[in-house]
């Protein structure tokens, strides 16, 4: 795995404020040599979108493909698995749905079509028409999508067929021959890894990207979408706050018997590292020691548990890509149908699974869905001014409701030692 060094978000929070600032001076009209500064902030916002879609494809697939592979071969893996991913699937399908029901009851892209819409009426219904057209948007048509007809179709984008595929290939790989498995896991293990390297330097331009792309945004709105954005980061916040301090305990309490005010104590260390690196992969080592030395989860389930959490269960990410793919369908005032943001939730929970355990890999995966359901991808730009501290906030979400996850399956098989301790100290 290639170790990346911490990188100060000061610059990319800086390009923000420049964003705001010169976006908003330019405005839609002024130019230079001809050329409309708004249209150079499209151009290379756009760039900088394309450059993260180029990575989509090879870096879900690889990461689903190694983790199975990983542990689909675990002697403890098979009467284990389905109780494993029933709880995941059970916590991010619960936080999907908290974060569907908050952005419905705030509906914060409203506030920012009310002042300045970004399409105009006949553009924003001929695009509702093209959504509503979309076989994403029929309930049957989305699960026909799971298992597509032509594999090197879903390689050119349909994600849903894509992750199907690996999550198959991963588990397939798992019961082969020895010789032929180490070569294509480590064939694959190559790929996310070299994937990983390239989404690093993509994202060394990011204050670029993210300068343009926010300026974009304020130069078409102007000031005024800094209220529906504040409205959005709020939606978010309690969403996860719900998910974290009501849900994930409310399980705790009643399926696991436990403490969910002990747990929080165990696993303090894991949150505090999960907030300021806003990177599960980095908290990983921090996660095994708290759930297993602090929260008394045997070595067993928490070796199984917790990596592959890491690699699959991303319940805060889960949540923030339904949010923010309403957020940005309400501001190109699209009407979404029930059918619509059944299919919205129906990809939030599978993208969620391929996120890489880095930071704004979330980002990647709402693309994914805006491409989906045929809204802009670059409506991902609004999100940029407030993605850092919101990632920081889902990141600790997902951590814990990794550790919950742990818990849950310590507890259902038997284990009596989990979380009997009451004091921690804080490091």
């Amino acid at each position: 795995m290639v170790k990346k060094k911490g990188k100060s978000p000061w610059l990319v929070i800086c390009s923000i404020l420049l964003g705001v600032f010169v976006g908003s001076l330019t405005g839609t009209t002024a130019e230079i040599f001809g050329v409309t500064f708004v249209s150079l902030y499209d151009l290379i916002g756009k760039l900088f979108i394309n450059s993260l879609m180029l990575i989509v494809v090879p870096l879900v697939s690889s990461s689903i493909i190694t983790g199975i592979a990983r542990i689909g071969n675990d002697s403890a893996f098979g009467r284990l698995g389905a109780k494993i991913f029933g709880f995941y699937i059970g916590t991010s399908l619960l936080a999907i749905l908290i974060g569907l029901f908050f952005v419905n009851l705030f509906n914060p892209g409203d506030s920012f079509t009310s002042s300045s819409t970004l399409l105009s009426p006949s553009a924003a219904t001929e695009m509702r028409t093209d959504i509503d057209i979309q076989s994403h948007v029929s309930v049957f048509n989305v699960l026909l999508q799971i298992i597509p007809s032509n594999i090197v179709d879903a390689f050119h984008g349909q994600m849903l067929g894509l992750i199907f595929f690996s999550l198959i290939f991963g588990y397939a790989l798992s019961k082969i021959e020895q010789q032929p498995q180490s070569i294509l896991i480590g064939f694959w293990q190559g790929v996310f890894q070299t994937m990983l390297v390239m989404t690093d330097l993509i994202m060394r331009f990011l204050p670029i990207g993210v300068f343009c792309l926010v300026a974009k945004s304020f130069a078409n709105s102007g000031l005024e979408s800094l209220r529906s954005l504040a409205l959005f980061s709020l939606t978010v916040v309690f969403a996860l706050s719900f998910f974290l301090f009501i849900a994930l305990p409310l399980l705790l309490k009643v399926v696991a018997r436990v403490n969910p005010l002990t747990h929080f104590k165990a696993m303090a260390p894991a949150l505090l590292t999960a907030f300021s690196t806003s990177s599960s992969s980095a908290t990983l080592p921090v996660t095994i020691e708290c759930v297993e030395k602090r929260a008394g989860v045997s070595n067993r389930i928490c070796s199984l548990v917790v990596p592959l959490g890491t690699s699959i269960n991303m319940s805060g990410s889960a949540l923030y890509e339904c949010v923010a793919a309403i957020f940005i369908a309400q501001v190109y005032g699209i009407e979404l149908t029930l059918a619509t943001q059944f299919s919205i939730v129906l990809l939030s929970l599978v993208t969620s699974i391929g996120i890489a355990g880095i930071p704004s890999a979330s980002i990647v995966a709402i693309i994914v869905i805006l491409k989906a359901l045929g809204l802009p991808a670059e409506g991902v730009g609004l999100l940029f001014a407030v993605d850092r501290i919101l990632d920081m906030c889902r990141t600790t979400v997902n951590v814990f409701s990794d550790s919950c996850c742990a818990v849950l399956v310590a507890r259902t098989e038997g284990e009596k030692d989990v979380l009997v301790r009451t004091e921690f100290e804080l490091a």
